[in-house]
């Protein structure tokens, strides 16, 4: 026994007790041992050398075996290491056939007996707290994801009321400017990475937004005004996309949306580099709500695999 048996459950202080015996037993003369039972279970080089050197504080003579295995696993569970090193004493003490290195066969017979036995054990028991620790992971994971959940749907609900009352705002020249703002914390509540509104090449070019997923990235263009958008707004887009790197694509968000024209037009383009999201898209991520991320993601790939700019929310499925 040793001061850290009694902390442990008794599989695992037999295991230490076997793990121990494995040192002091199976091989008679100590550099063997270092090299066929504890090198091959990872023990740091430095352990080995005082396990081979170092000695007796009362007596002066070397460690024994049976010391120096104690030694070893003492300095190990200073550094939460010891569980590692002793399963690996017990498969391989569960394994060992070379009883010629022993002193005493018989003993050695016997550990290796034990070590069988215990292996079992232990497989069972490992088994079972990796169960449980998965078990625990999953609740913490369950716990996180409702969490977040929770703080989406308060936030969504925040943004959508000021989406509302910007619906009925008596300065509708403002609306835009806004707009670029709610939009801005809406995609920072689903972790989208975004850059506010800014000036590129010299002051010549303003972007409303624009936004990073998966390596690509967006350029936004928002619009709330009572006339639809028609192509050349997509056009003023497609052209701030083209000056941009080949990474580059582009959403235009027209609240009130576009004319008939807009859709047909896009999909001439050879070049189909530009998704369409209108307000009722916007509002329902907000009140329902949605992943924005994913609905994005829904949108880009109607444009890659069907050709179409415009993936409606209604077509969207969680």
């Amino acid at each position: 026994m040793t001061e850290f048996d009694d902390d442990l459950p008794s599989y695992d202080a037999d295991a230490r007790r076997l793990a121990l015996e494995a040192i002091a037993t199976l091989v008679n003369i100590k550099r063997i041992a270092a090299d066929q039972i504890l090198r091959p279970v990872d023990v740091p080089d430095n352990l080995i050398r005082r396990f081979l050197t170092d000695r007796d504080a009362t007596t002066n003579e070397p460690l024994t075996k049976r010391q120096g295995g104690a030694l070893i696993l003492d300095e190990l569970t200073k550094n939460n290491a010891d569980r590692p090193a002793i399963r690996k004493l017990v498969t391989l003490a569960a394994k060992w056939e070379a009883f010629h290195l022993a002193s005493d066969e018989y003993k050695a017979r016997a550990v290796v007996q034990k070590a069988r036995e215990l292996a079992g054990v232990l497989a069972d028991a490992d088994s079972r707290e990796q169960a449980e620790q998965e078990r625990v992971a999953r609740q913490i994971a369950d716990r996180q994801r409702q969490e977040r959940e929770a703080t989406i749907r308060q936030a969504s609900f925040l943004l959508l009321a000021q989406f509302e009352h910007l619906t009925t705002s008596e300065k509708p020249s403002e609306r835009g400017y806004l707009l670029e703002d709610l939009l801005g914390r809406l995609f920072d509540l689903h972790s989208v990475a975004v850059q506010r509104s800014f000036r590129r090449n010299s002051g010549g070019e303003q972007i409303d937004a624009a936004f990073e997923m998966d390596g690509w990235h967006y350029i936004v263009e928002c619009r709330w005004r009572t006339k639809l958008a028609d192509i050349q707004e997509l056009d003023g887009l497609a052209g701030k996309v083209a000056r941009s790197g080949r990474q580059t694509m582009g959403l235009f968000l027209s609240v009130n949306g576009w004319s008939e024209n807009v859709v047909p037009l896009l999909k001439q383009n050879a070049d189909k580099s530009i998704i369409l999201m209108e307000g009722v898209d916007l509002r329902t991520v907000m009140a329902a709500p949605l992943d924005l991320r994913k609905f994005l993601k829904a949108k880009l790939s109607a444009l890659n695999l069907e050709a179409e700019p415009f993936f409606p929310v209604s077509r969207f499925r969680v």
